[in-house]
């Protein structure tokens, strides 16, 4: 199978790639490096890597044209500023539009696409979230510009599985707490947890799901989730084993604020109706090897899709 991945050195689809490649696929990829490694692959003879944008819509056109892959894997999105509307926009909706029309010009059977939980917006009506729940996404230009792309697929006619997420973490996370606890332990500093809870999946575990796709299997939205949610001070009770610090630092405990949720859980009965049952890492095994990951390369900063309630 010949599959083309955007943000491929990013952190879902890195691990897409390396689960492609092992099992003999052909692979090209396109990332622009705003938070993605050259080093998350390792070069192998049947992967090519450009670094340019999906924002080029002619280079798009060239890509796939030329490569004519079997399947789309679209993981590439602009995230690193809540108020950066310009690259959001630029990345997320001409971007990801760039790459739907490529994908029906040159007749692409395959199409899958990553959306964020927050298309629900910050007061669900529902818990757990079930896909039937309307999308209200004006909580952050993150969320906007996300679902506004996830439109463009659903009008294109094309095959498609879109998967709205839980929070994706492991190794290669530079978004969100887990990295901002590491960071902030590492130095440190004072962390802080709110009275929120969240579903943590291991990226290896959507991974190997999103392969399934890649194949055929499933049409439509799917939530990826592990369908419990956790406190955000589990989270990070793990980071602080999973460092083994010679003390054990508390963190300070913090009310809602108003861009915060208490909990976004999604509801994944048709993904295991559809893909079967997935056999969910545990949240330590998950952040453990994450820390590794950290301890070798670092982090790229205190990244959220929100507002940050407080960093000093």
């Amino acid at each position: 199978m010949k599959v083309f991945v955007t943000g491929g050195l990013g952190q879902i689809g890195s691990h897409i790639i390396e689960m492609l490649l092992e099992r003999g696929d052909q692979v090209l990829t396109v990332d622009n490096l705003a938070t993605g490694r050259r080093e998350h692959l390792a070069d192998h003879p049947n992967l090519t890597i450009t670094i340019d944008t999906i924002a080029d819509k002619e280079l798009m056109d060239k890509l796939i044209g030329d490569f004519k892959p079997d399947a789309i894997v679209h993981t590439a999105a602009s995230y690193k500023d809540p108020d950066d509307w310009y690259n959001d926009t630029l990345t997320n909706c001409v971007g990801g539009a760039n790459v739907i029309d490529a994908a029906k010009k040159f007749s692409v059977k395959r199409f899958v696409y990553f959306q964020t939980a927050l298309c629900y917006g910050l007061k669900p009506i529902q818990q757990p979230i079930r896909l039937d729940h309307p999308r209200f996404p004006g909580s952050s230009s993150y969320a906007i510009s996300k679902t506004t792309n996830e439109f463009y697929l659903e009008l294109s006619g094309i095959d498609y599985v879109t998967f709205r997420l839980a929070n994706v973490v492991g190794p290669r996370n530079v978004a969100g707490p887990l990295p901002i606890f590491y960071q902030r332990l590492k130095d440190g500093k004072q962390c802080f947890v709110t009275k929120a809870r969240r579903d943590f999946v291991f990226v290896k575990d959507l991974a190997r799901v999103v392969l399934k796709a890649c194949d055929g299997i499933g049409h439509g939205a799917y939530h990826f989730s592990s369908g419990r949610d956790v406190a955000i001070q589990e989270l990070y009770d793990a980071v602080v084993n999973a460092m083994d610090l010679p003390h054990q630092p508390e963190a300070e405990v913090k009310e809602l604020g108003p861009d915060d949720v208490h909990s976004i859980l999604l509801d994944p009965s048709r993904t295991f109706e559809d893909f079967g049952n997935i056999e969910f890492t545990s949240l330590q095994e998950t952040v453990s090897s994450a820390i590794e990951y950290y301890k070798k390369h670092g982090t790229l900063g205190e990244y959220t899709h929100l507002r940050l309630q407080d960093k000093k």
